[in-house]
C-alpha cells in the first residue's frame, strides 16, 4: 500500500494500456471495417486487462475517499473491476509470454519488442497476484468475469478475433486455442484460491 509504489504502478500500467491499444491499432481498424461493431471489445485482450488493473490501483490509492467504497452498488462495481483485473491480467500475462516462448521454440526469431512484451506481460501476471489479497471481489464477481473470459475465448477462436500470431503459431491454432481455454480455467481457479485471503473475506469474518 506504499503510495509511491501504487502511483508508479498506476502510471506504468496506464501508459502500457495506451501503448497496447496502439499496438492493436491495425487489427482494430480491420475488425471495424470487416466485422460487426460489437466484435471490437473482444480484440484488445492485454490492454483491457491492464486497463482494469489500472482502475483497481485507483481504488487502492483513493480508498475511503469520494464515496468510492460506499454503498452496495459501488462495492459491486469495485469487486467486478478487481476480479477482472486479477483474472485477465494473470491470464494474458502468462498467455503472451507463453506464445512468444512457443514461437521462439518453433524457430521464430525474436526481436527487442518480443523481450519487452515478455517482461511487461510477466509483470502483469505478478502484480495481479501481489495485490489480490487487498481486493474486495466476491464469488459472484469471479463468476461474471469467468463468463466474460469464456465468451472472449469463443470470440477469439470461434470468430477469429484472437491477437495476430506468427505463422508458426497460426499453423497450430487449435493447440493455441486449447492452451488459452485451459489458461482461462487456471486463472479463474487462481481467483478462487485467492478468495479466502482477500479483504472482503477477512471483513466478513471480523464483522
Amino acid at each position: 500500500m506504499n503510495r509511491f509504489l501504487l502511483w508508479s504502478l498506476f502510471w506504468i500500467n496506464l501508459l502500457g494500456t495506451i501503448y497496447g491499444y496502439f499496438w492493436y491499432g491495425d487489427q482494430l481498424k480491420l475488425t471495424l471495417h470487416t466485422e460487426p461493431l460489437w466484435y471490437l471489445p473482444f480484440v484488445p485482450d492485454s490492454p483491457t486487462a491492464s486497463l482494469f488493473f489500472t482502475m483497481s490501483t485507483l481504488y487502492l490509492l483513493y480508498e475511503g475517499k469520494f464515496g468510492w467504497s460506499a454503498g452496495k452498488a459501488a462495492s459491486r462495481i469495485r469487486g467486478f473491476i478487481e476480479a477482472f483485473a486479477l483474472i485477465t491480467s494473470f491470464k494474458y500475462g502468462i498467455w503472451a509470454v507463453s506464445m512468444i516462448g512457443a514461437s521462439a521454440a518453433l524457430g521464430n526469431a525474436l526481436d527487442w519488442q518480443d523481450y519487452m512484451l515478455s517482461t511487461s506481460h510477466l509483470g502483469m501476471a505478478a502484480e495481479a497476484l501481489l495485490f489480490a489479497r487487498l481486493y474486495r471481489f466476491r464469488l459472484v464477481d469471479i463468476a461474471l468475469v469467468a463468463c466474460w473470459s469464456f465468451a472472449n475465448d469463443y470470440m477469439d477462436y470461434g470468430k477469429l478475433t484472437y491477437p495476430w500470431l506468427p505463422d508458426v503459431l497460426n499453423e497450430r491454432l487449435h493447440g493455441v486455442e486449447e492452451f488459452t481455454v485451459g489458461l482461462s480455467v487456471a486463472s479463474i481457479l487462481t481467483a478462487l484460491l485467492c478468495l479466502p485471503f482477500n479483504r472482503a473475506s477477512r471483513e466478513r469474518k471480523n464483522g
